[in-house]
């Protein structure tokens, strides 16, 4: 498996995480909880609001290299400000219910 977690600083951006949460309800969660080859998908964001981003869980290589919608970006104005790929050792989920 591979993470990926991409990141932008919105410092740049007239969007916040307030406004992009209008974005996961509409468009994001749905979208993505038919992509194929991922596994899991967690958007995060700091709590002074300054950054948004993701974490995606791939099942390969091949499933975390396929090109993404780009509509966050278009949102925000940029791309992320930083990406970071990992090799998945070991993954779990618990029993505890997500928030949201």
């Amino acid at each position: 498996m591979k993470a990926v977690i991409a990141w932008w600083d919105l410092a740049e951006s007239d969007q916040t995480p307030r406004t992009l949460r209008e974005f996961l309800r509409d468009e994001a969660v749905e979208r993505f909880s038919r992509w194929p080859g991922l596994r899991m998908k967690f958007w995060i964001s700091d709590a002074g609001g300054g950054g948004w981003g993701a974490v995606f869980l791939w099942e390969s290589e091949a499933a975390a290299s396929r090109p993404l919608p780009t509509r966050a970006a278009e949102l925000i104005g940029y791309p992320p400000t930083v990406v970071h790929r990992f090799h998945v050792e070991a993954a779990t989920e618990g029993s505890t219910p997500s928030p949201i």
